[in-house]
């Protein structure tokens, strides 16, 4: 089997996205598949290097996001996908330039299973562009229509997805890598160097951006006896370096660095209420620690109240701040509710989502591909 992976978003780049296709495409390789990745040039610099071919198309600066670069809808996308031949086509979070390649995949008669990975509706709310909400919805059904199988992430994303009439939705969940994090790594001599005074150690590992809600974190950073370290970097990161001026800000972790910093924190704190998913949810709960989330998004359905983590009502600051002061007294729990999320994501690998989304494009060879919007009947016993 071949297949194309075609993306929004790719290494160097980092974000769920990119990461999630490098996975995918390394998986489908273990396998005896043959991918191709086709991606937006990601400017000057050095390129990772891969075991599988990377197809890089024309792209272009986004101004908001100057380390982000959006794919241009060109020949060279036909070109790439004509020479790779492939059997089915994999769409990543498609919006932008991805929708040519669906368009491709429909005069060649190819079927399309496009995965939802960015609620790009919800973050007109986050940046106040509620006007064209409707607009994104319109180009997103445009796309998903075409496709024989279209994947979310969590149960609220596949319904979302179902509201708007896009059909054949499944959920296919991220995996994660639980050897790089593992309760192993927590580090006490990192611990005590960020908490010298033995306070309550709270993270947040992340991109710093508007729609992740960072500025609700302000009442926890000025709670006395608690420490608030903020992993990750963004376009947000100046504004929250003065907003939080009691948290410490550690720029962007990887490898070791990451996996120690997870592991030794007391509690993880997640604030995005517009998440498909919530990956770093998964790593603090497989690295041993708890989490708080907000109660909105996938984020929510990652963590069980009372039993690995809890919930915090979205846009309620205060309310956050109060669950994290008086989780401060009770480092039972936490580090119960830690050794319970560690268990509950034990079987949810990389390789068992992989070999998901491969029985997926099976099922979307036998369904065959979408013609003018028309989704294929679903065989019947």
């Amino acid at each position: 089997m071949r297949v194309a992976l075609v993306t929004e978003s790719f290494p160097p780049q980092i974000n769920g996205v990119a990461r999630s296709v490098a996975r995918a495409a390394a998986h489908l390789a273990s396998r005896g598949i043959e991918p191709v990745v086709v991606a937006p040039a990601p400017g000057p610099g050095p390129r990772p290097v891969f075991d599988w071919p990377v197809v890089h198309v024309p792209s272009v600066r986004l101004p908001a996001y100057r380390h982000f670069r959006a794919g241009l809808a060109t020949r060279a996308l036909d070109d790439a996908l004509d020479a790779h031949r492939p059997d089915v086509v994999h769409l990543a979070s498609p919006f932008g330039y991805t929708a040519r390649a669906a368009a491709w995949a429909e005069r060649r008669g190819v079927p399309a299973v496009a995965v939802w990975q960015t609620d790009l509706p919800a973050y007109t709310r986050a940046y106040h562009l509620t006007a064209f909400e409707q607009l994104v919805w319109k180009r997103l059904k445009s796309i998903h229509s075409r496709a024989a199988v279209n994947l979310a992430l969590s149960e609220c994303t596949a319904r979302s997805l179902t509201d708007q009439g896009i059909g054949g939705v499944a959920v296919l969940p991220h995996g994660v890598d639980t050897n790089r994090f593992h309760p192993s790594y927590r580090d006490a001599t990192l611990h005590d160097a960020l908490v010298p005074d033995g306070e309550l150690l709270v993270g947040y590992v992340g991109r710093l951006a508007r729609e992740k809600q960072l500025h609700w974190l302000a009442d926890v950073a000025a709670l006395p006896g608690v420490r608030l370290v903020v992993a990750g970097d963004g376009p947000r990161r100046k504004a929250l370096e003065r907003l939080l001026p009691q948290a410490h800000f550690l720029g962007a972790l990887h490898g070791t660095d990451l996996s120690r910093l997870y592991a030794s924190l007391d509690l993880f704190v997640h604030t995005g209420p517009f998440e498909t998913f919530g990956q770093t949810i998964q790593e603090a709960h497989a690295s041993g620690v708890a989490v708080v989330a907000v109660d909105a998004g996938g984020a929510a359905e990652l963590v069980d109240p009372g039993v690995d983590g809890t919930h915090f009502p979205a846009g309620d600051p205060a309310a956050l701040a109060d669950l994290v002061a008086g989780l401060a007294g009770r480092r039972d729990v936490l580090r119960q509710w830690g050794r319970r999320g560690r268990l509950k994501v034990r079987g949810r690998t990389w390789e068992a989502e992989g070999d998901a989304l491969i029985e997926h494009y099976g099922r979307a060879l036998a369904l065959g591909p979408v013609r003018g919007g028309l989704r294929p009947p679903v065989p019947t016993a």
